[in-house]
């Protein structure tokens, strides 16, 4: 599983969504276009993110299908302990999962 990890992005949502896919739709597409299944990390956000962190992650697995991919937004061992779950769990795709402390 190829581990993308996200940074920069700016705290107004619409602006971070329009930075996501400016920067990072290309390389995350690449990956799953090549067989690859993915996980996005992103730092945490407040709720006004979800819609369309979710979003991008249901549309990434539903256009890649079979290859898997899961958005997970945190930091430090909770962020890294879902993606280790995610690396073991074949049937999981097309989720956005926020890591907590």
């Amino acid at each position: 599983m190829k581990r993308i990890e996200v940074e920069g992005l700016p705290e107004e949502p619409l602006a971070a969504a329009g930075l996501f896919h400016q920067n990072w739709l290309d390389p995350i597409e690449r990956a799953l276009s090549n067989g690859q299944d993915v996980v996005i990390t992103m730092p945490p956000a407040d709720h006004t993110h979800g819609e369309w962190r979710s979003a991008a992650a249901a549309m990434l697995a539903r256009k890649h299908t079979p290859q898997r991919a899961n958005v997970v937004a945190g930091e430090g061992a909770a962020l890294d302990g879902i993606v280790a779950y995610l690396e073991r769990a074949p049937g999981v795709t097309g989720h956005y999962l926020e890591a907590s402390q």
